[in-house]
């Protein structure tokens, strides 16, 4: 311990045990020790300054470190404070916290990190290739490929470096360069790399001691991920009251204090408090805005008190103004804290960066510079480099491997080092390493030692007692339930219309069923109706669980976050998911078992009410647990659907209804014992008929009518368990028949609540493994097709690691760069399109309908766009730039919009939204789909019909060589991880919105958000080029350096509530700007940047709490806006417009459109082999299931039912495909939706279309995979005839359900709430099919026109008539009516009157004998088929003509149903 330290201890020690903590152990738990001291008396800067100053061996006031300090004592207690953040507006609060926890004595959490020859490797090149639904079937291929086993490539590369507590480290690097992974591996967490190498300590910890503290070493990753429809003050709340430490503050009076204190210390950190009661929301659920989501995700990183803190990219989305706050509070809580906070930014200004100890800069895994930060811009200078006044100086250090952005000194262009390995050369040589390496051996010293143990204690202390030792949450078990529990029901609660959809339908399906089964009779008849709606009964609970698999999924990232952040015990999610379901399912069954018990008339007994309702309340918490455990278990949605829809056909038909289970085959017999299901059928059952008496009657009955009243001379038949010759059966018989038991009852129910338990602890043991993805990640995706037209990416040359970095983007290459550009400046320009008309707006306001009334987003804006303008939107996060865009651009669909809004004077005409580009903030981008094809498809649907198409892919060309794409323009646009980078994708963006030749303007929301310096400023000059032709173009715009701000010509600053600040020109070096605001009382200091010091003014610190919108009100530049705005729409107007409206709606004929979008649609499904596979395997997995199970059935009495159930089984392959399709579905109208439409790209008939015709020969294909391995084994007929017409038929169904499950998903808001009405819908059909209930026996509201209406009554029909129409029906032993005649008769005598009437259609197989007749219930198929309303062959081939009408309806229906989905765009009134 060097002098001062000990003397700074031995101060602790005497006063108040030298413990802080501030807050962390204490109300914060962010660890802190002795800092109190530092920060109190003002040695914290020094002391980082002494840091920094390594490589003298000084510290900042001269004093070398071995000298003696007692002269310090003196002066120390009056220095003033001198944390960097010390003007940060919550420093007093944060002091604060530290001083209570000083006075409670607690240990300080400080650990530091260190690492040596740390290096990191991932699987994956560089590229991968994306198979097709063809090539994935090419064994020897395949064979080739994976006899090399996946390469390995370098993500880090001998990484090296320390930051102890109280100490900030910026990494920095551009895209793709490690960044992220570092800091994964400084955060610990090592998940899907391929190799880990190299010493990683956190304290004198190393990484494997450190896992039991996660929560202490977290991560704020750039995504941001949480539950959309809980409230950001829900959210807070739930952070943290999971890490309120055990031992509260002497001061605070309960723990409910102190989590509340923390929170709203938290909400006022970031200036969100106001955002309290809104939602978070996401892309699709409406909530706060992207930069106050971006917020939220930060102090809710912020609440899991941990000691090391890696920020990764999280000023992403922010204001400059903002993202400099958020710097400075992350500044106060490392100096106070004594924390450890690793950060990589993006555009990091210079505010921003001088806050920061060291710096760190990484080139493609190679570590280049690491040390203090003030001697990071003199050494690469010294190497020649020029770093340009006011540009920001981390933009600087990675810019110096890229030839394009780097300047060079004169007199160093030999010398200079060109590459990454050259620049890292010259750092290994430098003293700043030697001094560097000093501080490695940290964590062996006595004062990282003393850390640690006191970090341990300090944790320990937090920790409630009933958590085992080394777990690594805070609070008890029992408050983790809690918690979740109090979150999932804010979560139902917040997605009401989710829950309301599912109590709506369960009584809606409990009304229609109860009235089709209404009234069921006690006797023969009755009992088979009463069969059916009992295993409808427990059919509608698991229908109702299969949405579970959909809900897993949503709600699985979030999850994996907090388990991060050591949050909670999965267990507690589980139990939580668990309490949640207990009230909602409680309420489902009683309102389902009140309508449907009584209404069909079961047993009117309060024991056997009960019972009927214990069995469905257990069945519906068995399947959501059942359908939760697949969920878990699966890492991908296409997995589990394809279990999940598997083993629900699995657990139907073996539940006893469809085949008793004395029919079972041995093979498959296993299912029936561990399904659900089965005992809870066997429950209602044997609780509905024991004890009764069950009479037989119509056809049950033989002989029955006329004459035939003598109950000795007649029998039951095809009654299960009655006995030959009895004319009734007992419940127990017909119970035994099933080899079912009354007294099993409540044995099943222990059973059901066993199996509850297995699958929840299932459940919990999956999810407690469920791992964040990461490793392989960041490289190009290449379709197979496309392999020889990548060769470029896959062979990357030996010559190539050696020579420079080919330039980014050399047609954005400034001037003076020597690199030349792949294509003459002049003949791009010659091809740009350029424009001559001028877009104005005035008075333009915009509300929406809120709960709380009308809120003004746009408050009387008014401004103007001039061809070869380049102007800029700002304003800090949610002042409505997004909103104002979306205005112009006429993309809103709700609210009201007032004002003008006009092009050359005139009103927009109806192809304005297509002749005007619009970049969303939001990358949307079909993912499927190559950069050319994206590209191809925009510029072939969106130019002019005039346009030859040679032009338009020619222009194409041009805008990929000055978007510099052509090297990955043959490679999938992909998803985030496996595909382009963010970077590439914004240029994707751009280029889809310039080969459309926009002929008026062009918006870009956020063009550079999640850019770094580099790919923002050439992103910019870009569009500065674009200008210099001609083009107007209007950009809102988050954080521009000084550098990006030069580049705009004129600007629209909004304030909060979308009030206007100013409009106008920006002037050389910001002139006018600085002028307007100086004049007005906020002059912007010499070497600030203006953009930055707007913002501030505006909604920051440096507002002084003017109204500045009133100022601008009041100024002479409102009023010569009002003036110059009036004077152009004069002026356009008197002359012919600038841009000729053509009065197309949209640029090609729709028969154009078609094809186009019908070629992606079918490219998109044909490299979707995830899904296509899914597809198939759910069908011959299905079709072998079901052939297996109804293995070669015979034609006896009882086989008839069995071929009726097999095909009826058929129907249920639509529930897992309809399931997997949605998603599918509702992804691609989103794209459509969020961009394609509306840019007026192509109609919403086209969408359809291409999204209908798709899916036609897969659903071919899918028919022949279905009936192949059907067929065959059930033992059908083999004729050509009857096989063929069955397949026409199959082929038809796979139409049909495909249509209904497009319609349904045309019209729901998302996925979950398609999944929910999935099973309504089914449920529906297959009750009204006549399957469940012979059409005689449908109540007559419903028999003459739902029946009618279902088209699985048609299909059923069909199959059945073509099936079993001419069968012979060979009647076993026991089916048989057996009972004498009386006097002696024969039975043809005594039966006569009875088979030329009613037994007409009964086969007397013994008419001579006297006694002991014997009587088949049916001679032919055609009799049986009779029975269920199919009297002749021909209704075969009539229903199968009307399934055809079906498919074409259900397809009319998508168009209908898509049609009313598609909302005109709002205009201005």
């Amino acid at each position: 311990m060097s002098t001062r330290d000990s003397w700074r201890h031995s101060w602790g020690s005497n006063h108040a045990g030298g413990g802080l903590a501030f807050g962390g152990t204490s109300a914060w738990g962010i660890g802190g020790g002795d800092t109190i001291f530092r920060v109190l008396s003002g040695t914290s800067q020094r002391q980082s300054k002494r840091r920094s100053t390594i490589i003298s061996g000084f510290s900042e006031d001269g004093i070398h470190e071995e000298d003696d300090v007692s002269m310090y004592s003196e002066r120390d207690v009056n220095l003033p404070p001198i944390s960097k953040a010390e003007d940060w507006a919550l420093m007093p609060d944060v002091k604060s916290y530290a001083e209570r926890g000083e006075k409670d004595n607690l240990k300080s959490k400080k650990l530091g990190v260190t690492w040596k020859d740390l290096t990191v490797k991932g699987i994956g090149s560089d590229a991968a290739f994306n198979e097709n639904v063809l090539s994935q079937f090419n064994v020897p291929q395949n064979i080739k490929e994976s006899r090399h086993g996946p390469p390995l490539n370098t993500i880090i590369h001998e990484s090296h470096g320390c930051v102890k507590p109280g100490e900030m480290l910026l990494v920095l690097g551009r895209p793709g360069s490690g960044c992220t992974s570092l800091l994964k591996m400084l955060a610990n967490r090592r998940n899907g790399y391929a190799e880990v190498n190299g010493d990683v300590h956190f304290g004198s910890m190393t990484a494997k001691e450190a896992d039991q503290y996660r929560g202490q070493i977290v991560m704020n990753t750039e995504e941001e991920l949480f539950f959309p429809t809980l409230t950001v003050g829900q959210t807070m709340d739930f952070a943290t009251r999971m890490k309120i430490p055990y031992h509260k503050l002497s001061d605070q009076h309960s723990h409910k204090d102190a989590q509340q204190e923390y929170r709203d210390f938290l909400l006022k950190s970031m200036g969100i408090t106001h955002t309290s009661d809104t939602k978070v929301g996401n892309e699709f659920v409406r909530g706060v805005s992207g930069g106050e989501r971006k917020r939220v995700s930060i102090i809710e990183t912020l609440a899991s008190r941990g000691s090391v803190y890696c920020w990764d990219n999280s000023t992403r989305g922010l204001d400059a103004s903002t993202a400099l706050q958020y710097t400075k509070a992350v500044r106060a809580m490392t100096d106070v804290a004594g924390l450890t906070s690793i950060v990589t930014l993006y555009q990091a200004g210079n505010g921003i960066y001088d806050l920061f100890d060291k710096v760190l800069v990484l080139d493609e895994g190679k570590q280049i510079y690491y040390g203090s930060r003030e001697e990071a811009r003199p050494f690469m200078e010294e190497l020649g480099f020029i770093c340009g006044d006011g540009a920001n100086v981390a933009d600087f250090l990675t810019g110096v491997t890229v030839p394009t952005e780097r300047q060079v000194r004169t007199g160093f262009e030999a010398s200079f080092p060109r590459t990454a390995d050259d620049i890292r050369a010259e750092y290994l040589h430098s003293n700043i390493k030697v001094m560097m390496e000093k501080e490695y051996s940290y964590p062996q010293s006595d004062e990282a030692g003393e850390n640690t143990v006191d970090f341990r204690t300090a944790v320990a202390h937090d920790k409630d007692k009933s958590l085992p030792k080394n777990s690594p949450l805070t609070v008890s078990f029992a408050k983790q339930v809690w918690a979740c529990v109090v979150r999932q029901y804010q979560i139902v609660w917040g997605d009401k219309p989710t829950f309301i959809i599912k109590q709506v339908a369960t009584l809606v399906q409990a009304l229609v069923v109860g009235s089709l089964f209404y009234d069921s009779s006690t006797d023969s008849s009755g009992i088979f109706a009463k069969s059916g709606a009992l295993f409808f009964s427990l059919l509608y609970q698991a229908l109702m669980a299969l949405s579970e698999v959909t809900d897993s999924f949503a709600g699985r990232p979030v999850l994996a976050k907090h388990k991060a952040f050591a949050f909670f015990h999965p267990a507690a999610f589980c139990i939580a998911q668990i309490a949640a379901d207990l009230p909602v399912l409680f309420f489902q069954v009683t309102q389902f078992s009140l309508v449907l018990y009584f209404m069909v008339g079961f047993r009117v007994s309060a024991s056997a009410f009960f019972t009927y309702w214990v069995t469905l309340f257990a069945i519906a918490m068995c399947m959501n647990a059942v359908m939760r455990a697949i969920g878990a278990i699966f890492s991908t949605f296409d997995g589990a659907t394809k279990l999940s829809g598997f083993w629900f056909s699995a657990l139907i038909v073996y539940a006893g209804y469809f085949i008793p289970k004395t029919q079972m085959h041995p093979w498959f017999v296993w299912i029936y014992w561990i399904d659900p299901l089965a005992y809870g059928f066997e429950m209602l059952l044997s609780s509905e008929v024991h004890g009764e008496i069950i009479p037989c009657v119509n056809n049950n009955l033989i002989p029955n009518g006329p004459g035939y009243n003598d109950t000795n001379f007649q029998s039951c038949a095809g009654v299960p368990g009655a006995i030959q010759g009895n004319t009734f059966v007992t419940g127990d018989q017909y119970l035994q028949a099933f080899s079912y038991d009354h007294s099993h009852i409540w044995r099943n129910f222990g059973i059901i609540w066993a199996w509850w338990i297995f699958f929840v602890a299932l459940t919990i043991v999956a999810t407690s493994n469920w791992k964040e993805t990461a490793g392989k990640s960041g490289f190009l995706v290449i379709p197979r097709e496309n392999a020889n037209k990548n060769r470029q990416l896959l062979k990357i040359d030996e010559e190539s690691q050696i020579k420079e970095k080919p330039s980014a983007r050399d047609a954005l290459a400034p001037a003076n760069s020597s690199s030349s550009s792949s294509m003459d400046g002049k003949t791009i320009d010659n091809q740009l399109i350029s424009n001559t008309s001028v877009f104005t707006w005035k008075d333009l306001t915009y509300t929406v309908k809120t709960p709380s009334g009308d809120r003004v987003l746009l408050d009387n804006v008014q401004g103007w766009v001039k061809p070869g303008m380049l102007g800029a939107l700002m304003g800090s996060s949610g002042a409505g730039k997004t909103t104002l865009l979306d205005v112009l651009a006429q993309r809103k669909t709700e609210g009201t919009i007032t004002g003008s809004i006009l092009v050359d004077g005139r009103p927009l005409s109806v192809s304005f939204q297509r002749s005007a580009g619009y970049c969303e903030q939001l990358d949307i981008h079909e993912p499927t789909a190559t950069v050319r094809e994206a590209l191809e498809f925009s510029a072939l649907l969106r130019q002019s019909r005039d346009t030859p198409r040679e032009e338009k892919i020619k222009y194409v060309d041009t805008i990929v060589n000055l978007l510099e794409m052509q090297d990955i323009e043959h490679t999938l646009v992909g998803r985030t991880g496996a595909g382009l980078s963010v970077e590439q994708r914004k240029r994707l963006t751009i280029g889809v919105e310039l080969v459309a030749k926009p002929s008026i303007l062009i918006f870009l929301d956020e063009p550079t958000s999640g850019l770094d310096g580099q790919a923002a400023f050439n992103t910019l000059r870009f569009l500065r080029k674009l200008a210099a032709v001609g083009q107007a173009v209007l950009v809102t715009i988050h954080q521009p350096s000084a550098l990006l701000f030069k580049e705009f010509d004129t600007l629209l600053l909004l304030a909060r509530g979308g009030k206007t600040v100013y409009f106008g020109d920006i002037g050389d070096e910001a002139k006018t700007l600085r002028d307007y605001f100086a004049r007005n009382g906020a002059p912007c200091p010499k070497d600030v940047n203006p953009a930055e010091h707007m913002i501030d003014v505006v909604s920051g610190s440096a507002s002084q709490g003017k109204d500045w919108n009133q100022v601008w009100l009041e100024s002479p530049e409102h009023k010569e806006v009002s003036h110059e705005v009036d004077r152009i729409v004069k002026d356009a107007a008197s002359k012919p417009p600038g841009t000729v409206d053509d009065g197309h709606e949209f640029a090609m004929p729709l028969w154009q459109q078609l094809k186009l979008v019908t070629n992606r649609m079918n490219v998109a499904l044909y490299r979707n082999t995830e899904y296509v596979n899914n597809k198939f395997a759910l069908h011959i997995g299905s079709a072998l299931f079901n052939g297996f199970t109804f293995w070669n059935i015979g034609n006896s009495v009882q086989d008839l039912q069995l071929k009726l159930f097999t095909i009826f089984n058929f129907i249920f392959v639509a529930p897992g495909v309809i399931n997997q399709l949605q998603p599918l579905f509702i992804d691609r109208r989103d794209i459509y939706e969020f961009r394609e439409k509306k840019s007026k790209m192509y109609s919403w008939i086209a969408f359809v279309t291409g999204l209908i015709v798709s899916e036609f020969p897969y659903l071919c294909i899918c028919a022949v995979m279905y009936f192949a391995p059907w067929y065959y084994t059930v033992g059908l007929p083999t004729d050509s005839n009857t096989a063929g017409a069955i397949f026409f038929v199959m082929l038809f169904y796979e139409f049909v359900y495909t249509g209904i499950g497009q319609f349904i998903a045309a019209y729901a808001p998302n996925a979950v709430f398609a999944s929910l009405v999935n099973p309504a819908l089914i449920t529906i059909l297959v009750a009204f099919c006549g399957v469940l209930l012979p059409y005689a026996q449908i109540q007559e509201f419903w028999r003459y026109w739902m029946y009618y209406l279902d088209p699985f009554n048609y299909l059923m029909s069909s199959m059945l008539a073509f099936t079993m129409f001419d069968i012979e029906v060979q009647c076993n032993d026991s089916e048989y009516a057996l009972f004498d005649t009386p006097n002696g008769e024969t039975c043809q005598e005594y039966l006569a009157p009875f088979k030329a009437g009613i037994g007409s259609r009964t086969n007397l197989v013994n008419p001579e004998a006297t006694s002991g007749c014997r009587v088949c219930q049916y001679r032919f198929g055609s009799d049986y088929l009779s029975t269920l309303n199919i009297d002749d062959y021909y209704v075969g081939w009539r229903d199968a003509a009307i399934v055809v009408i079906f498919a074409i309806s259900s397809y009319a229906m998508v168009y209908l149903l898509m049609k009313l989905r598609t909302k005109a765009t709002k205009k201005a009134e």
